[in-house]
């Protein structure tokens, strides 16, 4: 890690089913916009996360899975090389996955009572997957998942089949435009998966 003074600890975390026919080169290389971004030379070189009680970047041969809990630090120009990895992870995941990346203000101080400045941090859901069907059932679960969250404060569960079947109707217009336009097959309606959304200032995942 040879990124001095960088304005923001990023946080990367999410679990990526991959193909059982990938092997490790490949996971090298579509991981390459980061273990580079770090200063490495290669992903071996990187895949330990700057605080030592994330497990950083690891693939589990058994169940075929790439695991990222790794902080790197970093710049806004992150986005671009996120993005990238993304592109490149999608060539060789088996199912649809959300990564979340959260920027920690490294200058900001929440016991400084005289700090008049709110903190920097910033927070954003990628998706990786096979097909843009796949990366959009994801999406669909997240969203699902968030706004059930949201109103079980007000509704009870069984209340809320017509709002979630008026998500999957959004969703449902949005996969018919990309069967119509790129021919592509439409996933399953799913089951809402866990979310991880958050505010400002949330908490590291500790493991």
């Amino acid at each position: 890690m040879t990124r001095y003074n960088a304005p923001f600890e990023i946080h990367v975390h999410g679990d990526v089913p991959l193909r059982e026919d990938v092997v490790y080169a490949q996971i090298q290389d579509a991981l390459k916009p980061l273990w580079q971004y770090a200063g490495a030379r290669s992903l071996a070189a990187a895949a330990e996360s700057a605080y030592e009680d994330e497990p950083g970047i690891r693939f589990d041969a058994a169940t075929h899975v790439l695991q990222m809990c790794w902080t790197v630090p970093g710049g806004e120009e992150f986005r671009q090389v996120i993005e990238e990895t993304c592109m490149a992870l999608n060539d060789i995941a088996a199912a649809g996955a959300p990564l979340e990346v959260s920027f920690y203000d490294t200058e900001y101080d929440e016991e400084d009572d005289a700090a008049e400045d709110e903190a920097r941090d910033d927070f954003m859901m990628c998706f990786v997957g096979p097909t843009p069907a796949a990366i959009m059932q994801v999406q669909r679960d997240l969203l699902v998942q968030d706004v059930i969250h949201v109103m079980e404060r007000h509704f009870d569960s069984s209340e809320l089949g017509e709002v979630v079947a008026a998500v999957d109707k959004l969703f449902t217009l949005r996969f018919d435009a990309l069967v119509n336009s790129m021919q592509l097959g439409k996933p399953p309606r799913g089951h809402g998966g866990p979310s991880g959304h958050g505010g400002p200032r949330k908490p590291r995942h500790l493991h």
